[in-house]
């Protein structure tokens, strides 16, 4: 027969490997997946919504900031990652963050993105395309006697000087995307000529395409949904697409030994899949899956960079020759 003691001492360790049992069971259902994204508000808490009715056993921590503080904090982490994945950042990014080690390769399972979405490496996956494109207030130029510009070339025209308006490419990813290309397409005696023509420079993307809406400006140079919304607004806005496209690929990678790489997995998986095309689709110009978007890729003409860029050098070149002139 067992004393009193040794019933008590067995039933202290029963209810101990109980407690031992109930919090290691409760560690395993706990499952988070942490995302850096530099993606616009609206669309990121879209795609969470959508992630977690899918996983309803996986909260997202998420960190959401503009591209140059989320890319410097990746690599910052680098030694010790806090994220999991870092999505929604352009490709000059995507291509800083492999370079410095951030991402390990991984291919989303089952996604019907193309080749010409990935990167040859395996180390991320773009999701969509912003295209640049001109916001051309119709009244304005009209009230101006002007003609209006159907390509790049046609700025640097002496009769729009103090009309058009776009982002500094020091201060925003959308003109940096501008007048990279543009360094890219004529070199810097196009941009020096541009910046004749130049009524202001703004820390922010879309604000030129806000511009052009209120008349302030006649030519705002501003990405795809930065003009839509004007135009479905009923404001006095034409979108102005130039045969060439200036572009930037937005995507995401896995982060190389991150906290909880198997979910970070399964969210890259499901920002690649067809799914998530349908929810970006009101948000971007066009999606990476083809058939999602406001506009056709197919029936575009998307500049493809003819050199490296060095985003640092260039930003550095830029504001010796026009800030503060």
């Amino acid at each position: 027969m067992l004393d009193i003691c040794t019933m008590t001492r067995r039933g202290v360790l029963a209810a101990a490997a109980a407690l031992t049992l109930a919090a290691t069971t409760g560690n395993a259902a706990a499952r988070e997946v942490v995302v850096y994204t530099a993606a616009n508000n609206e669309l990121h808490q879209a795609i969470i919504a959508a992630f977690q009715e899918r996983y309803p056993d996986i909260t997202v921590r998420d960190i959401n900031l503009s591209t140059g503080p989320i890319t410097e904090r990746a690599i910052a982490e680098a030694a010790n990652p806090q994220a999991d994945v870092v999505y929604g950042v352009n490709n000059i990014a995507l291509e800083q963050l492999k370079n410095a080690g951030v991402f390990e390769p991984y291919e989303p399972v089952g996604s019907p993105i193309p080749a010409s979405f990935r990167d040859p490496d395996g180390f991320y996956v773009g999701h969509f395309a912003t295209l640049m494109l001109m916001a051309v207030n119709t009244q304005r130029l009209a009230e101006e006697g002007l003609p209006m510009p159907t390509s790049w070339e046609d700025l640097i025209r002496p009769e729009y000087e103090g009309f058009i308006t776009v982002a500094a490419p020091t201060k925003s990813g959308t003109g940096l995307s501008i007048f990279s290309t543009m360094l890219d397409m004529f070199g810097w005696n196009y941009i020096d000529n541009l910046h004749h023509n130049i009524f202001q420079y703004n820390e922010s993307g879309s604000q030129a395409g806000r511009q052009a809406g209120s008349g302030e400006s006649i030519i705002g140079l501003t990405y795809d949904t930065a003009v839509l919304s004007q135009v479905r607004a009923g404001l006095p806005v034409e979108l102005v697409m130039p045969p060439i496209v200036p572009n930037v690929i937005e995507g995401g990678g896995l982060v190389a030994g991150g906290p909880n790489p198997e979910e970070g997995k399964l969210f890259l998986d499901f920002v690649a899949s067809e799914d998530a095309a349908a929810i970006l689709a009101d948000f971007v110009g066009a999606t990476a899956v083809p058939g999602y978007g406001n506009f056709d890729l197919s029936q575009l003409s998307l500049w493809q960079s003819r050199r490296p860029l060095d985003a640092d050098e260039f930003k550095r070149e830029w504001a010796s020759r026009y800030e503060g002139s």
